[in-house]
């Protein structure tokens, strides 16, 4: 005798749509949560960011935790805020006085939690007045320890590390920042990216350091487009030095790089230096030191956005002196401290170059060689700004 399935009841049925209708939007849940990460990742730092590359870097098989910050404006949009907060002029009049609106300042920052993060800040120059003296303008790369080597291959930026040495614990993370040159006359973009890698990446591997700017690289060519920037671009970076250890330094006379033509002391017994190449860097740094090494001046050189931070800091952190490199060409800051200045094309910040003396910190120094240090600074401030093709820096008088 053939069997009969008994008919659902309607309560049944309408138990058995109800389950069907959870189960779609339980796979709909599914679905939604697979494509968050990618629309997280395309919306991150106002849309710039390059999804590819950061999936190259930290990994296409890892889950991403993204977080992302975006304010101000930048470019003709500043305009307008400009001449509202200041009643129609900027702070230093007409046009110079409304460039002085890019308060564009964003952050986004990409984490993989077995592989590392990539933190992205991109911050429109020059600032509003407003925020000179307080914090740092924009974000700052690592300098104390190692000297940041420029990016080459035709961009303006550096490559920068706490450490460049084999095992230590900072080995796997580096920042690399861009600076790119607006053809809006002395606007200016400001790219930074930390990317930190852990395992066994080591950056002491000439193959994997490409790795650490692929990222800045492509955001720069994003940001250039998104806030119509113009700048001229350069080309992809396969190879990038490590950044200068203390201990590498080599006899001053031989200098080819950024300490190139700053002279020897034999009263204060300067003999040695740490260099870079120059290579359009943003920043250059040059350390003189004894016939061991023990750093005895270190000199710097500012451009763009970290000449216009630099000033910034010294009138927040030297208010007490009477006249700081931000209210005078070049000039004497206390006892341990000289500065020069000078004007470069497209309306960009005047450079600023500056010779310290070695753990100064402003306080009187025994003996000090202040004929030397007005001498290497003249120096070194003329070889930087002709390669950038600065004027001939204004130098201090004795």
């Amino acid at each position: 005798m053939a069997l009969t399935r008994p008919a659902l009841t309607r309560r049944q049925v309408r138990a058995l749509v109800a389950v069907a209708v959870a189960l779609a939007a339980l796979a709909g849940a599914f679905v939604w949560f697979a494509g968050s990460e990618d629309r997280a990742l395309e919306g991150a730092c106002d849309g710039v960011l390059p999804v590819g590359e950061v999936h190259k870097v930290l990994g296409d098989d890892t889950e991403l935790d993204v977080t992302n910050r975006t304010e101000g404006s930048f470019g003709e949009k500043a305009d307008s805020a400009a001449k509202s907060e200041e009643g129609g002029e900027g702070a230093e009049g007409g046009e110079n006085g409304a460039k002085r609106a890019n308060s564009l300042s964003v952050h986004c920052r990409i984490t993989a939690e077995d592989t590392g993060h990539i933190a992205v800040s991109i911050a429109g120059s020059p600032r509003p007045r407003a925020e000179y003296g307080y914090d740092d303008l924009y974000t700052a790369v690592p300098a104390r320890r190692t000297l940041p080597v420029p990016l080459g291959h035709g961009w303006s930026g550096l490559f920068a590390t706490d450490t460049a040495r084999l095992d230590d614990a900072e080995d796997g993370t580096a920042t690399t920042a861009i600076t790119l040159d607006c053809a809006r006359r002395g606007d200016s973009l400001l790219i930074t990216v930390e990317t930190a890698l852990r395992g066994h990446t080591t950056l002491d591997d000439p193959a994997v350091r490409p790795d650490f700017v692929r990222t800045a690289t492509a955001t720069a060519e994003a940001a250039n487009d998104h806030w119509g920037c113009g700048a001229r671009l350069g080309k992809p970076v396969r190879t990038v030095g490590l950044p200068v250890n203390e201990d590498e330094y080599e006899p001053l006379l031989g200098a080819k790089g950024t300490c190139a033509a700053v002279p020897t002391a034999s009263r204060s017994a300067v003999s040695t230096a740490r260099e870079t190449a120059r290579d359009r860097a943003p920043r250059e740094a040059c350390v003189l030191g004894t016939r061991d090494g023990s750093p005895l001046y270190r000199l710097d050189a500012y451009y763009g956005p970290y000449a216009e931070d630099a000033r910034s800091q010294y009138t927040r952190d030297y208010d007490y002196e009477n006249v700081t490199p931000a209210e005078k060409p070049a000039g004497r800051l206390g006892r341990s401290a000289y500065w020069a200045g000078a004007s470069c094309p497209r309306g960009a910040e005047s450079a600023l170059y500056l010779i310290r003396a070695d753990a100064a910190d402003g306080e009187t120094r025994r003996r000090p060689d202040l004929a030397y240090e007005r001498a290497a600074l003249a120096a070194f401030a003329a070889a930087s700004a002709e390669h950038h093709g600065c004027a001939v820096p204004s130098l201090p008088q004795g």
